[in-house]
């Protein structure tokens, strides 16, 4: 594979991923937020008529909350109005959409298209403390408006929260095996600051959802399914990756193993797109452009789950036998120790998931049709096609799921994560994914062998 792909960036912002809801089964909805009964889609996402309205009026009258506990609170239809800094931040995490909301503050979304965004930890932060506000009253002011912030809600620099602050205890990866593994090679232990990841958002186990009830898996979801599966090439893949015992492998022998292993997997995504049971109702030009964006975010999802017992098996089994020199390891980035970071905490969140191969199957589907990648021809049609699978995904974790309620935006919640380190693996220089993949197999298959 040539070396350039592996520096394509991607340019699409994260999709619409939520779907409008099919009035007939509209009661079955429950709110991302608060678990509430939900009354459709609220600013890009799924959300009753209490979040609506509470994230409208933080918006637009720029509030700026406190959380009194470690800003990890508890989001229940009892409990959310206990935290508003918690109850904005899980909308924001969510997806809901701050654009999509009217300037005049009258009701109605601004424009009916807009879906949920995934924004930045750090603009994330910048909104929670007030300085996203200030910037934009700045902005307006210095274009001769009026400054629209209102008193009592700008935040000193000093109580902005720093990058660990906002994340808790239980949130943070066992990264023990990295440890050992850099103070072994560099005799220093990790700074303080890569001991934390920033999470991914999920609903408290402890979240009194409504209660579980009996239901029948939709005959058409059940079929499309099974297509989507079937379009799936699910045999191990073919690329050796077995080393005699005793030999060292070099940063070079391990780095061409990589690019064939990307090589196989891209092919079978190919493949994978002339199967698809939608195949003919988008233009080769379409698919193509989808493909360019996404292949190394396909990629590293089927890494993650169906390919995984492979990738962390044999293939940490080759990494083990390579040696990284001192001056390999001084110089190793920060766009790289962060990229470790998120894909062990995602390998863990998948390792608990134990995504199905349904499920895999529609995530990768939904990641795939997005509607926002510049160049498509048929837009709009590719939006329907992912709030269809979407639902479909819903429909199936629901119907198979039914004592875990949060398990479908938990797996939801995992593709923009795979987006942002997709987005982040480009900018660490290509002789440094060799050590990259040693620390970040080396840690996981550490971690679950003690489990």
């Amino acid at each position: 594979m040539e070396l350039h792909l592996l520096r394509r960036k991607s340019s699409q912002k994260i999709d619409s991923l939520l779907f409008s809801v099919p009035d007939d089964r509209a009661e079955q909805r429950t709110c991302l937020i608060c678990g509430d009964r939900a009354t459709g889609l609220h600013y890009g996402i799924i959300s009753c008529e209490g979040c609506k309205g509470f994230f409208k009026r933080s918006i637009c009258n720029k509030r700026v909350y406190r959380c009194s506990r470690d800003k990890n609170c508890v989001m229940s239809r009892k409990q959310r109005n206990r935290c508003q800094y918690c109850r904005l931040l899980k909308c924001l995490q969510m997806g809901m959409n701050r654009k999509a909301i009217r300037e005049d503050g009258m009701p109605g979304g601004r424009n009916k298209s807009i879906g949920p965004v995934q924004i930045s930890e750090e603009e994330i932060e910048r909104i929670m403390s007030g300085q996203e506000f200030e910037e934009e009253a700045n902005h307006w002011s210095n274009h001769g408006d009026s400054d629209h912030s209102s008193p009592g809600n700008r935040a000193s620099e000093s109580n902005q929260p720093s990058p660990g602050s906002t994340l808790s205890s239980s949130r943070s990866v066992e990264l023990n095996g990295f440890m050992a593994f850099r103070e072994q090679y560099m005799g220093m232990s990790v700074p303080p600051h890569y001991q934390y990841i920033p999470h991914l958002f999920s609903y408290s186990t402890h979240s009194p959802l409504l209660p579980p009830q009996a239901r029948s898996l939709d005959p058409q979801s059940y079929s499309l399914i099974h297509q989507l599966v079937s379009a799936e090439d699910l045999e191990p893949l073919g690329t050796p990756m077995l080393i005699e015992d005793g030999y060292a492998v070099t940063q070079a022998e391990l780095f061409a193993l990589l690019c064939r292993l990307a090589d196989e997997l891209l092919f079978r995504q190919i493949a994978w797109i002339k199967k698809l049971p939608f195949f003919c109702e988008l233009s080769i030009k379409d698919y193509t452009c989808l493909l360019s964006s996404t292949w190394q975010e396909l990629i590293l999802l089927s890494s993650l789950t169906v390919y995984s017992k492979q990738i962390f098996g044999e293939l940490a089994d080759v990494t083990a036998k390579y040696s990284p020199s001192d001056e390999e390891l001084h110089r190793f980035s920060d766009e790289g120790m962060e990229v470790i970071e998120r894909l062990i905490y995602l390998y863990h969140k998948f390792h608990q998931l134990k995504v199905s191969n349904e499920e895999y199957a529609c995530m990768k589907a939904i990641n795939f049709l997005n509607q926002d990648i510049r160049g498509l021809t048929s837009a709009s049609q590719l939006e329907q096609l992912n709030k269809r699978y979407w639902y479909i995904c819903q429909d199936f974790t629901e119907y198979k799921y039914t004592h875990q309620p949060n398990r479908f935006p938990d797996l939801m919640m995992c593709l923009p994560e795979i987006r942002y380190i997709a987005g982040k693996m480009v900018n660490v220089p290509l002789e440094q994914l060799p050590l990259l993949f040693k620390v970040v197999l080396h840690s996981c298959k550490t971690s679950v062998g003690k489990e």
